[in-house]
């Protein structure tokens, strides 16, 4: 454990849930501890967006899956 003093610049609503847990009996160190552990929690256990990429039909009369082999196409009609 990391024990010293430093200085940390609290936003007002994080301030504030400190001030509710400090009323419930937690001290300040208590507090802040637990909402960073909260927050901790949150970031681990959230689900991971899919990226979907979404296709559509346009018309093409060439496979172009392969770059490579496109590119020999256009050259050819030079």
């Amino acid at each position: 454990m990391l024990a010293g003093r430093t200085t940390v610049v609290i936003n007002s609503d994080v301030a504030a849930e400190v001030e509710r847990l400090r009323r419930n009996g937690l001290g300040v160190s208590e507090a802040l501890n637990l909402l960073a552990r909260r927050g901790m929690a949150a970031q681990t256990s959230a689900p991971v967006a899919r990226y979907l990429h979404r296709t559509a039909r346009i018309g093409l009369k060439v496979d172009v899956t392969n770059i490579g082999d496109v590119l020999d196409l256009s050259d050819d009609d030079r």
